[in-house]
This record gives structure tokens, sequence and C-alpha cells, in this order.
């Protein structure tokens, strides 16, 4: 079956940095859209970024962008979010998504199969 592992999350100071790592299996990932939500207490999930089957075409949520990246390694079939200059709103549970397409989408609805989330805390 699909498993989705995403690790790298845990407990930093503001201004820090973080790569968090999301292993894919039992699917073709080299066809998937990957795209990284998080979710803080009392939220909805929302949308962080997503990266296309090649890695050449990347969205960013205006809230992350110029701090963090979005990578993928086909061969390794794992997809990363290098996050820099965290922020302490930054807090939440990072998911990573596949999604079939047939375009980069922002929206969690549109995707296929989810992690179990990693955890991501910013001291201030």
């Amino acid at each position: 079956q699909v498993q989705l592992v995403e690790s790298g999350g845990g407990l930093v100071q503001a201004g820090g940095s973080l790569r968090l790592s999301c292993a894919a299996s039992g699917l073709t990932f080299s066809i998937y859209f990957m795209g990284w939500f998080r979710q803080a207490p009392g939220k909805e999930r929302e949308f962080v970024a997503v990266i296309d089957w090649s890695g050449r075409i990347t969205y960013y949520a205006d809230s992350v962008k110029g701090r963090f990246t979005i990578s993928r390694d086909n061969a390794k079939n794992t997809v990363y979010l290098q996050m820099k200059s965290l922020k302490p709103e930054d807090t939440a549970v990072y998911y990573c998504g596949a999604d079939g397409g047939p375009s980069a989408r922002a929206e969690a609805k549109a995707y296929d199969y989810w992690g179990q989330g990693t955890q991501v805390t910013v001291s201030s």
C-alpha cells in the first residue's frame, strides 16, 4: 500500500532552520505532484509548497516564499522541505501529500495520499 513518511521535525529557535523529508513507497513517485501542508492547533490544513514531477515547477504560499524551498529526488522517492528563518507562526504539524495531477495544486482535497505528519515547533 501507499506510504508517505515524514521526518525531520523538531524544536528550533526563531531564525533557525530545519529540513523535512518525506519518503514515499507503494506508488510511482516520479509521476506525482508532491506537496507540503501544515496544520496548527485549531486551524485548517494550509498549503505550504508543491513541486511537479520534474522538480522544475514549484509554487509556495506567500507566507513562506523566500524562506522555504521544496525539492525532490525521484531516485530516492523522497521530497524535501528546507525551512530557513523560521518564525513562531511556522509552528504546526507538517504533512506531505501526493497528488496525481493533472497540475500543481494548493487544495488539500485534491491530494490522493497523506503522511502522518511531523511536528515543527519554533520558539521565540
